[in-house]
């Protein structure tokens, strides 16, 4: 069993139950899934299966390839070519990403003061957007390409504050806290 996984069984779900005065054990607040949305746009052939191969190692998952809709001249695309991946973790993996990403990815940004807060989209989902993938310690950054990619959490809150308060609990840092 993953560690956070643990923690949150032991640990998170008794103190959510108190913080957030739910008296029913089955309306805390858990993790469903977490998405991450990597865009590559138009790239070479090359550089699509190296941000691939980084996307598998960061998320321990195979991506699914994300294909143009329509073709705009513009842009030089054509309808059918990869322009980005993705990936659904869930269960054990998704836990294992969590505790990966809170502890070991985020400290790495440059500058860091802490999530944003903003990133609530009412529902209990959170996305947080990140500018380089390169701040997880599996991809090896110097034959990588920067790209950026999009973090979703997918909880069962109802509300933004007690998704909030599940993500702070998990280790998510939030600015201002």
């Amino acid at each position: 069993m993953p560690r956070l996984k643990e923690l949150y069984k032991e640990k998170i779900t008794p103190k959510l139950r108190e913080t957030l005065g739910l008296a029913n054990p089955m309306l805390v607040p858990h993790l469903q899934k977490v998405v991450v949305n990597m865009g590559f746009g138009i790239v070479e052939k090359d550089e699509q299966k190296t941000l691939l191969e980084d996307l598998t190692k960061i998320t321990g998952q195979r991506p699914m390839t994300c294909k143009a809709r329509k073709s705009i001249s513009n842009f030089k695309l054509r309808e059918g070519m990869v322009i980005g991946a993705k990936v659904t973790l869930r269960g054990d993996r998704m836990y294992e990403f969590v505790d990966r990403f809170v502890n070991h990815a985020l400290p790495c940004i440059r500058d860091f003061r802490g999530v944003s807060p903003r990133g609530f989209d009412g529902r209990g989902g959170y996305t947080l957007g990140i500018k380089e993938h390169t701040i997880f310690p599996e991809v090896n950054t110097g034959s990588s390409v920067e790209k950026g990619m999009d973090v979703t959490f997918v909880t069962s809150a109802r509300t933004n504050n007690e998704a909030r308060e599940l993500l702070a609990a998990l280790g998510m840092p939030f600015a201002g806290k």
